[in-house]
């Protein structure tokens, strides 16, 4: 006979949190808590950056290689005028250099001090919505400390990227 009482309450509850969220409400910090990444693979394992970090994602085109430069730099492309330099991720994650596919993008990113590259990734996946708590820190040890931290997404890790350390080419 309590079930019917706390399926109400628990019914009750529920519309009194989602009328709270729409609100703008102290129900409403769980939405303010979550955050969108865009989810890509290199070498078949999942890797993401933050949303407002991708200005856009371009299909592969020529690269253009340059010398003398750390070996992760495959090179430059220009899109729509701009010269962007593409790096690629997997060499700048001590894997083997990238196979060019259909798959293969490269995700235009831009950090705070106004720098703008491509990163090369075999694939882009999906946006992920996920809350602060499920992020974690990153396992010691990764290549150059470039996983900034890991996100619990169904039985796999993600690694999210520290976006300031993937594009300094000086520790390459």
């Amino acid at each position: 006979m309590s079930t019917g009482a706390e399926t109400t309450t628990s019914t009750a509850g529920w519309y009194e949190l989602a009328r709270r969220a729409a609100a703008g409400g102290e129900g409403g910090a769980e939405g303010a808590s979550r955050r969108q990444l865009l989810c890509f693979a290199v070498d078949g394992a999942p890797y993401a950056v933050a949303v407002e970090s991708v200005r856009e994602i371009v299909r592969i085109r020529p690269i253009t290689p340059i010398p003398r430069v750390a070996r992760d730099v495959r090179g430059v492309i220009s899109l729509r005028g701009e010269i962007i330099q593409v790096i690629d991720l997997r060499l700048r994650l001590g894997l083997p250099p990238c196979e060019i596919t259909k798959a293969t993008r490269i995700v235009v990113v831009h950090v705070d001090d106004g720098r703008v590259a491509g990163l090369l990734v075999d694939g882009v996946q999906e946006v992920l919505r996920i809350s602060e708590d499920a992020i974690g820190p990153a396992a010691t040890g990764d290549a150059q400390g470039v996983v900034a931290s890991l996100c619990a997404r169904g039985g796999q890790f993600v690694s999210l990227l520290d976006l300031e350390r993937a594009l300094d080419l000086t520790n390459a």
